[in-house]
């Protein structure tokens, strides 16, 4: 670790604290994200190290669209829990604050057009290799001043989750795909939900479901997208569809005006309820919207 130096502390989350350091040695700008994690007898637990090895074994492959891990150092804490401190390409700014700086009408479609297709390629890169990312959101979404997007935080949910129940009121409910709210099981549809909610954000200039807890998430999601049919209802949950009040769902150009209706088609079918018709990064690659203008940049 002493080949980095610390220079500002940039972000904290539910897995880690991030500091913008500088690189000793070549003196370039870097991200240290820093995580906790319990010991076994024996070291590392075995999930951490598998998790960890395949995200350095990604970083061959050299993704545009996925942020670049450089290093990563471990320090004993304590016989219980060691300092894994994750060493990544330094981004200025995240997705958040990319859209809070855009003017007040808005991001012109073709932005958000291209942004979608580069967040999506980034997510079938990590999906091809069986990474869940579990937890996008525009924080977790960096954009460089030359517009080039990149997924960050991947892979890490699973690793360091055992944390994340320490540090309360810092994970948001307003991404999380209705099959993680009900606490069903789930794989790579997860982040698409997740990005189909990025996608109306971009478009709206605001989050579209706002929710305070799990069931008031749902509500909001039924409010705008209607109530689920019986036989689409996950039969492992707790949750009964009854717990919720009938609904239809409402007319897209309610909630993103601004939209494109070749837009609005894909974010529908990004966000359906059921898992299994949920559209899949590698197929919403393909869809009409994004064989449009500007398909071949980024």
């Amino acid at each position: 670790m002493a080949q980095y130096e610390p220079v500002a502390r940039i972000g904290g989350g539910a897995s880690g604290t991030v500091f913008k350091a500088r690189d000793r040695r070549s003196g370039r700008v870097v991200a240290l994200k820093s995580v906790r994690v319990a010991r076994a007898r024996d070291g590392l637990p075995l999930s951490a190290v598998r998790e960890v090895a395949l995200l350095r074994r990604l970083q061959h492959f050299r993704h545009p669209n996925v942020v670049r891990l450089m290093d990563v150092c471990a320090t004993s804490r304590s016989e219980r829990e060691t300092k894994v401190t994750l060493v990544f390409e330094h981004v200025e700014q995240d997705l958040k604050t990319f859209l809070d700086r855009a003017p007040a009408h808005g991001l012109p479609p073709d932005t958000v057009r291209e942004l979608l297709r580069q967040c999506l390629r980034g997510l079938d890169f990590l999906h091809s290799h069986c990474i869940v990312h579990r937890d996008l959101k525009p924080e977790n979404i960096l954009v460089t001043s030359g517009g080039r997007l990149k997924l960050a935080d991947f892979g890490l949910a699973r690793v360091y989750s055992g944390h994340a129940a320490l540090t309360p009121g810092v994970v948001t409910l307003w991404y999380r795909a209705p099959e993680v709210l009900l606490q069903s099981t789930y794989a790579t549809p997860v982040d698409v939900w997740s990005v189909g909610c990025i996608f109306a954000e971009m478009s709206r200039r605001k989050p579209l479901f706002c929710g305070n807890s799990e069931a008031d998430q749902l509500g909001k999601i039924f409010d705008l997208l209607g109530l689920p049919l019986e036989d689409e209802w996950p039969r492992d949950v707790a949750l009964p569809r009854g717990a919720f009040a009938p609904r239809p769902p409402q007319p897209a150009q309610g909630f993103v005006p601004d939209m494109e209706p070749l837009g609005t088609q894909l974010l529908l079918e990004m966000l359906t309820f059921d898992p299994y018709k949920r559209i899949s990064a590698f197929n919403a690659l393909q869809h009409l919207y994004l064989q449009e203008r500007g398909g071949e940049q980024g």
